[in-house]
């Protein structure tokens, strides 16, 4: 009953991608008002679309208020020594046709690590992360880019795979098995992205890890008061709202579930 129930979780989450869409509901109102009869709906759903797509497309907007819900990022010089550094998958595809990975946005996330491990501010990296699709659930993410981590310098005696894990909260709790069953002991660092990164803690903290946070590829940086960000329409923020909004309601479900 409780794997049916993680699975019914999983493919609404997948299902939510879909519904809390910006764009879903701007095409939803120009339907209405295009199909709809009557003159004041459909002067009302106009509007309600005009509004949304001028809301949704701002820029200076989008960053004021991602900007309240990232944890900041962290300076090398107010950094300790960590004994491992958990990388928190999402962030690659594997790509069939040309047979090689496709990595997206969140691979700072990784490339953060590397740097860090370089560095000696973190002795190991532990990647958490399986499959998050749907379809293909045989394709594991830390199997997938355990050779590109590899490849990039990391000692094989120092990398950590967890490949089974299909959101947040199962990062934390296999995660956590891995480190009992390695005996890795010492101070950790989360290494995610900063938008994630309340979930990502409160999971870990639930389940008995303590670690500091080390947030990447951030959405908003220094703050921009320049004509183009503030007054003219721009795809990006269009598109990075779905995933802002999709990690609020995250984030405020994992809290309900206790999760984290």
């Amino acid at each position: 009953m409780f794997l049916y129930f993680i699975g019914i979780f999983f493919y609404l989450s997948k299902l939510l991608v879909f519904v809390i869409t910006p764009l879903v509901w701007i095409i939803t109102l120009l339907f209405f008002a295009f199909y709809s009869k009557n003159e004041i709906r459909k002067r009302k759903c106009l509007k309600w679309a005009l509004g949304l797509t001028l809301f949704f497309s701002n820029s200076f907007i989008f960053d004021e208020f991602v900007r309240a819900w990232e944890i900041p990022a962290t300076k090398y010089s107010d950094l300790k020594t960590y004994n491992a550094g958990i990388v928190l998958g999402g962030m690659s595809v594997n790509d069939e046709k040309l047979d090689r990975v496709q990595f997206y946005r969140g691979v700072d996330r990784l490339i953060q690590a590397i740097d860090l491990y370089k560095r000696g501010i973190i002795k190991k990296i532990i990647f958490t992360g399986g499959s998050g699709r749907l379809l293909h659930p045989e394709m594991k993410e830390g199997e997938l880019v355990k050779p590109y981590i590899l490849k990039m310098g990391v000692a094989a005696e120092d990398l950590y795979i967890e490949n089974e894990s299909q959101n947040t909260r199962e990062n934390a709790e296999f995660t956590k098995k891995l480190i009992e069953k390695e005996k890795i002991e010492g101070d950790f660092l989360i290494i995610t992205s900063a938008f994630h990164m309340r979930r990502g803690l409160g999971c870990f903290k639930k389940v008995g890890i303590k670690a500091d946070p080390y947030s990447t590829d951030r959405y908003a940086g220094p703050r921009k008061f320049e004509f183009d960000s503030i007054f003219i329409p721009n795809i990006s923020p269009l598109n990075d709202w779905t995933g802002f909004i999709h990690e609020m309601i995250g984030y405020i479900t994992y809290k309900l579930m206790g999760y984290a």
